[in-house]
């Protein structure tokens, strides 16, 4: 159980610090051409991982509709979400809308999976962090610069990846299928979906700026994609989708800390949200699920994926 919660915090402090890598990307290039770099160079070292590993193999494809519906909730949605909210907002904004995603966890934790009831307790800690990212962005104050539009992107992508959480704990986590795999399934259709929306038009000034560069190929592609979703997996599978959505309260902190050392102000409305965030962190890790009670017709199963022919 430690190397799970030690995966958690490591997936908060690289979630944290992908904000920063975006602003600098998408000052030079659009939101799409940014994820395309992403995904590809979070792509290309799982593939080599997977093939030296030898876990891809032909059978796998009879869950292929599960990698797809994948691909597009925790990847090309939910990247290009972020992406175009970043580039609106300032990055310590951004990353505490990003504290959202257990809010969406949840919600669709307690519609989907009944042998994942959260407690009083959970849906406390979920309502406090939101009131917490809700202070920190303010949309209803026009002075604050906050972007309205960018804040409803930032939301798109939260709800995004917070029902993948679940999506994949329910059709996924049963097959067990090794990390690595789903990692490069995942990683690899959305590749491919990205090849046929992006325009790659002007795609190569990234390269005129090395830290813009170097943050969109390392730190957001073989970091912060490739290394993260091996964790995401892992996590996944040991805590549940509501825990580890909690290393999405993890992030906002680290991007605040990031804002603050690029010259971003930080004020009062930046630091009471990250102690009422700290709270629900602490409220959702520490609460216990409640059993659920046996149906009339026996004890209540763990829910597998319907089997998909090819």
């Amino acid at each position: 159980m430690f190397r799970a919660y030690a995966a958690l915090v490591t997936l908060g402090l690289i979630w944290g610090t992908n904000f920063i890598y975006m602003k600098w990307a998408t000052a030079l290039i659009s939101p799409m051409q940014v994820v395309f770099i992403r995904v590809l160079f979070g792509f290309l070292p799982l593939a080599l991982m997977a093939w030296k590993a030898k876990v891809i193999s032909r059978a796998q494809l009879e869950h292929l509709p599960h990698f797809i519906i994948m691909s597009l909730l925790a990847t090309t949605l939910y990247y290009y979400c972020f992406v175009a909210g970043t580039a609106l907002l300032p990055t310590s904004v951004a990353g505490m809308l990003s504290g959202s995603i257990p809010l969406f966890t949840f919600f669709a934790t307690l519609l989907f999976l009944r042998e994942e009831r959260p407690t009083g307790q959970m849906a406390m800690g979920v309502a406090l962090g939101f009131v917490g990212i809700a202070l920190s962005a303010r949309p209803w104050d026009g002075t604050s610069g906050t972007s309205l539009q960018g804040t409803l992107w930032m939301l798109g992508g939260t709800l995004s990846i917070g029902c993948s959480f679940v999506y994949a704990r329910k059709f996924l986590s049963p097959l067990n299928l090794p990390p690595l795999a789903l990692a490069t399934w995942q990683c690899g259709l959305a590749v491919l979906t990205l090849l046929l929306v992006t325009d790659f038009s002007g795609i190569g000034n990234v390269t005129t700026s090395l830290h813009a560069t170097f943050g969109a190929i390392i730190g957001l592609g073989m970091v912060g994609t490739g290394g993260t979703f091996l964790i995401y997996y892992f996590i996944i599978a040991k805590l549940g989708p509501v825990k580890a959505s909690g290393a999405t309260y993890i992030a906002p902190v680290v991007a605040v800390i990031i804002g603050a050392c690029v010259g971003e102000e930080v004020t009062v409305w930046e630091l009471v949200p990250l102690a009422m965030i700290f709270g629900g962190v602490v409220l959702i890790q520490t609460g216990k699920r409640r059993p659920v009670p046996p149906s009339p017709d026996g004890p209540l199963t763990a829910v597998q994926p319907a089997r998909i022919s090819t």
